[in-house]
């Protein structure tokens, strides 16, 4: 089974009543990426990436569109397998695992077509159909996230995260008090993301100041040393987010216990076939950790859903996905979305979703 055709496109994703607000960035509209493979026999696969604007990570749209452009023409005859196309993108361009993600995700969906599965049986085997979500509010005033905390309490969320930083450290701690005063009591678990945003002063007087709320702080600072050197000194559980960039990074963290669990990105991983490996250092540490991804259409979301429905349950913190800030579906019939703070994983094979790729024009490249 080998590839005959891979076709590249460029989307766009208008940011529903936005902007979404971090600490440092304001996204209003975001250009997503697809590829499809198309196998020897005439099978589809497709896959997706969508970084959150270029300041988020060390990658941007026009990036993952170069880098599969790049890797593309080597790939033509290659085996969809996962793991031998994987080396083979490995050994026709160093790096960008954001792009090789959307070709990796579309190899899963394409083996899953043609085998009759999907790609929760391909990692592994589901544990669960309904998958656990969890919502991320912006960086806003304490009045506002508060009442989106008892919202989206209401709805059934079974875990809320705070977007903080890029402010006054003061303005967080009076958001933090007025969002426990809705959560207090309730089995909603709290999430504080610093994206990068604090310094280390900071984080530690947010943290003492804080000390009777029970939150996980995620990605405070912005390098690996900072996070050495508040480490011992906090009152909350560290989990790493945007540091964790690839399996070497993820397996430092968990060996040396840095972190108590991570926030990890299918597409920044790499796609599918590391995150499987990633799940499975996080069992063998009992670190638990989510299966998101930082913006994208139902392609991107199929896949934190078909990977976090394998997640042992005691472990998974949920799947961020950017639904509810987006119009639409791409697939209107097996779209993913997100109801009662769950997802119902889509039951056809491959990612079960579709595409209606009339929505996306003309190709930007085919090979």
């Amino acid at each position: 089974m080998k590839i005959k055709e891979i076709h590249i496109y460029r989307h766009d994703l208008p940011v529903k009543d936005g902007p979404y607000t971090m600490a440092n960035a304001k996204v209003y509209a975001l250009d997503t990426t697809l590829v499809k493979l198309v196998s020897e026999d005439g099978t589809i696969g497709w896959g997706e990436t969508c970084p959150v604007g270029p300041t988020y990570a060390e990658a941007h749209a026009g990036g993952a569109r170069a880098a599969l452009i790049e890797m593309a023409p080597s790939l033509i005859g290659a085996p969809i397998w996962p793991l031998a196309l994987y080396r083979q993108m490995n050994g026709a361009l160093n790096g960008h695992n954001y792009a090789k993600a959307a070709i990796d995700i579309a190899a899963h969906d394409l083996v899953g077509k043609t085998l009759g599965v999907s790609v929760a049986d391909l990692l592994g085997g589901a544990v669960t159909d309904k998958v656990p979500s969890y919502y991320a509010t912006g960086v806003g005033a304490p009045d506002e996230i508060a009442r989106i905390a008892a919202e989206k309490l209401k709805e059934g969320y079974p875990r809320l995260q705070v977007k903080v930083g890029g402010r006054p450290v003061e303005e967080d701690i009076a958001t933090i008090r007025k969002v426990w005063e809705v959560l207090k009591g309730s089995e909603m678990r709290l999430a504080l993301d610093g994206n990068r945003g604090w310094t280390t002063r900071d984080v530690l007087h947010l943290s003492a100041a804080c000390r009777d709320i029970p939150f996980v702080l995620e990605q405070p600072c912005s390098s690996i040393q900072e996070l050495e050197r508040i480490r011992p000194q906090l009152s909350h559980a560290l989990y790493l987010d945007e540091m964790a960039i690839d399996l070497n990074t993820v397996i430092s963290a968990a060996g040396t216990g840095l972190v108590d669990g991570f926030g990890m990105k299918v597409t920044r991983v790499g796609g599918l076939t590391p995150m499987r490996a990633f799940r499975d250092i996080c069992e063998a540490r009992s670190l638990p950790h989510t299966c998101d991804d930082s913006w994208g259409g139902d392609l991107i979301a199929a896949a934190c859903v078909q990977v976090g429905a394998t997640v042992h349950p005691k472990l998974f913190e949920g799947a961020w996905l950017a639904a509810p800030y987006i119009e639409g579906n791409y697939d209107p019939e097996n779209g993913i979305r997100i109801g009662g703070g769950y997802i119902k994983r889509p039951q056809g094979p491959g990612l079960g979703v579709i595409p209606d790729e009339s929505q996306f024009g003309a190709p930007t490249a085919s090979f």
